[in-house]
């Protein structure tokens, strides 16, 4: 009973994250349509993601490490889906930087900002993955 009180008081709080960041990411979306300023919509539909991502796994780290295990960290599973979700992320920032003029043409159509699907799968794998990698 214990357990799922745990389980359900992190749930809710991670709901509760998720209303808020959604609200504040809506918010962004209309200053960003009244003052044409995209990068803090952007920079805030990359990062939040990547939080709740950490959030999802942070219970089970936090049990983790009540074990008495050496800790370690599985490069492969980082490497191997971590870094590629990563670079879908960074794919969609990258376009407002200057650097990305030079990239833009290289960009397939389905990475653009306008697809938040891709950017919020992407940033929720790769937070999980960032904790999930780290073992004890």
């Amino acid at each position: 009973m214990r357990k799922f009180f745990y389980y359900f008081g992190w749930t809710m709080g991670i709901g509760v994250m998720i209303y808020l960041g959604a609200k504040y990411q809506f918010l962004l979306k209309q200053e960003y349509m009244k003052n044409y300023e995209v990068l803090s919509f952007i920079l805030f539909s990359t990062i939040f993601p990547i939080g709740i991502g950490i959030l999802l796994r942070l219970p089970k780290l936090i049990i983790e490490m009540k074990e008495n295990r050496q800790w370690t960290f599985d490069w492969a599973k980082f490497m191997g889906i971590g870094l590629p979700s990563l670079g879908v992320l960074s794919m969609c920032v990258l376009i407002f930087t200057p650097a990305g003029e030079n990239i833009l043409p290289f960009v397939p159509e389905i990475m653009y900002p306008g697809n938040s699907t891709i950017q919020t799968i992407a940033g929720v794998v790769f937070g999980f993955i960032l904790l999930d990698s780290v073992k004890k």
